[in-house]
C-alpha cells in the first residue's frame, strides 16, 4: 500500500479499512455515506472489496483506495424452495469464508496499518486485537425453518458478533423503525450496539412537486432470482403498451445491451445522481424489499411497492413489516405484473415516518473523537 497519509498538523490520519459484504449490491452501496463522512473527518480509507464491488464505488468516488478481497458468490434457486435449500446447503461454505476472511485480514496486517475495520456484514474481521466494528441490521436470523433453527443461527451469530469492538445497526432504536424485530431482537450481543438511524448515500428530493405517472423499476440481488423478475417485467413491457417507465436492471460493469421498448428507458446501472434523480421525479417505485433500498426509499419519502425475493426470508419479513407499518405496499413475485403493481399502489394507506437521516454521522465522529485524537 501507498505511504502513510497525514492532515494539516502533520499526524498521521486515523486508517480506517471497510469490508462491505457482496451479496447484492446493496450492502456495498449503504457504506458510501460511512465512507464519505469517514473522508469529511480526515480520515483514510482503504476498501476491502471485489472486482464488481470496486466498480460500482470507483462511480461515486474520485480517488478512494482499494485491496482485492474475494465475495462470497452467492446464487438462488430457481424458486422459493430451491432458494432456502440452496442456502442452508451453503451454510458450510459460508463458515469456510469466515474463517478464509480471518486468515486474510492477519496477512494484511502483518504488512499494512491499519487502525480501526469497518465490516458490514463480514464476520471474518471481529479476531485481531485491532477495534472492529460489526454493521448489520440483521440481529434476529429469519432462516425460514422454524423458531428452532431461529435460535441456533443466533447463537451462532452472537458469537461473531461478540468477537468484534463494537455493533452499529443501520435503523432506528425507538419506533418507528425500518427493520422490526430483525434489528431489535429481545436478546442483544454482549458487545455494545449503536442504532446509526437509516442508511442513504442519495439526497433528499429538494421539491416533491406534482406527483408523476413515470415508474421506476430498480432490479437487484443475486442470481438467478434478478434475471427471473426482469424476465417477467419484460415479458409485461413486450405484450402491453406502457409510457414513462425506467428499468435499472442492476449491473454495474454489465456491458450486454436489451433491445428497445417503446416508452421504456433502459440502464444497466445507474450512479447515486442519477438514481436520485430519477426516484425524485418517479410516482411509483418498483423493487425487491433490500434493505439498503427501503433506507433510499425512506429518505426520499417515494411511494414503493416491493417484491421480496422467493425464499430469502429476511426480504420477506421485511415486506411483510413495511406493510403492515403502511410505509410500503408488497407483491409476491408469483403474483407479480406492472399493471397489479399500480393497482396495489394506488389503494395502499402510504404513511412515511419523521426520522433523522443524519443520525450515523453523530455515531461515527463520536467513534472517531473517542479512538484517535485528531
Amino acid at each position: 500500500m501507498p505511504k502513510t497519509e497525514k492532515n494539516s498538523d502533520n499526524k498521521e490520519k486515523p486508517l480506517l479499512l471497510v469490508c462491505p459484504l457482496d451479496w447484492g449490491l446493496g450492502h456495498t452501496t449503504r457504506m458510501i455515506p460511512v465512507i464519505r463522512h469517514l473522508l469529511d473527518l480526515d480520515c483514510e480509507v482503504v476498501v476491502a472489496c471485489n472486482s464488481t464491488q470496486r466498480t460500482l464505488l470507483e462511480k461515486e468516488f474520485a480517488v478512494l483506495r482499494f485491496v482485492h478481497l474475494k465475495g462470497y458468490n452467492i446464487e438462488y434457486g430457481q424458486n422459493k424452495t430451491g432458494t432456502m435449500v440452496k442456502l442452508l446447503l451453503l451454510l458450510p461454505n459460508i463458515l469456510i469464508k469466515v474463517k478464509s476472511e480471518e486468515v486474510w485480514f492477519l496477512r494484511f496486517l502483518e504488512q499494512n496499518r491499519v487502525n480501526a475495520v469497518i465490516s458490514d456484514n463480514r464476520y471474518g474481521f471481529g479476531k485481531t486485537g485491532i477495534t472492529s466494528i460489526l454493521v448489520t441490521h440483521q440481529l434476529q436470523i429469519r432462516s425460514g425453518f422454524g423458531s428452532l433453527a431461529d435460535a441456533i443461527l443466533r447463537k451462532l451469530l452472537y458469537r461473531r458478533i461478540n468477537s468484534f469492538t463494537e455493533c452499529w445497526v443501520p435503523d432506528f432504536e425507538t419506533q418507528p423503525n425500518l427493520a422490526g424485530k430483525l434489528s431489535h431482537p429481545y436478546k442483544f450481543p454482549r458487545i455494545p450496539v449503536r442504532y446509526l438511524g437509516a442508511l442513504s448515500r442519495l439526497k433528499a428530493c429538494s421539491d416533491p412537486g406534482p406527483e408523476l405517472p413515470n415508474i421506476l423499476i430498480i432490479l437487484s440481488g443475486p442470481e438467478p432470482q434478478r434475471t427471473i423478475l426482469e424476465n417477467i417485467i419484460l415479458n409485461e413491457l413486450g405484450s402491453r403498451r406502457f409510457h414513462d417507465i425506467v428499468l435499472i436492471r442492476g449491473l454495474p460493469g454489465g456491458s450486454n445491451i436489451l433491445p428497445e421498448i417503446p416508452g421504456v428507458l433502459i440502464l444497466n446501472h445507474a450512479n447515486a445522481e442519477e438514481l436520485n434523480e430519477f426516484m425524485c421525479t418517479s410516482g411509483l417505485i418498483i423493487s425487491r424489499s433490500g434493505y439498503t433500498t427501503v433506507m433510499d426509499v425512506i429518505k426520499l419519502k417515494k411511494k414503493m411497492v416491493t417484491v421480496p425475493t422467493p425464499g430469502q426470508s429476511e426480504q420477506e419479513y421485511l415486506a411483510r413489516h413495511l406493510s403492515e407499518n403502511n410505509i410500503a405496499a408488497c407483491l409476491l413475485q408469483k403474483e407479480f405484473s406492472l399493471q397489479s403493481a399500480i393497482l396495489k399502489s394506488a389503494a395502499f394507506p402510504y404513511h412515511f415516518p419523521s426520522v433523522n437521516m443524519d443520525q450515523y454521522k453523530e455515531v461515527i465522529a463520536s467513534f472517531i473523537a473517542s479512538q484517535f485524537s485528531l
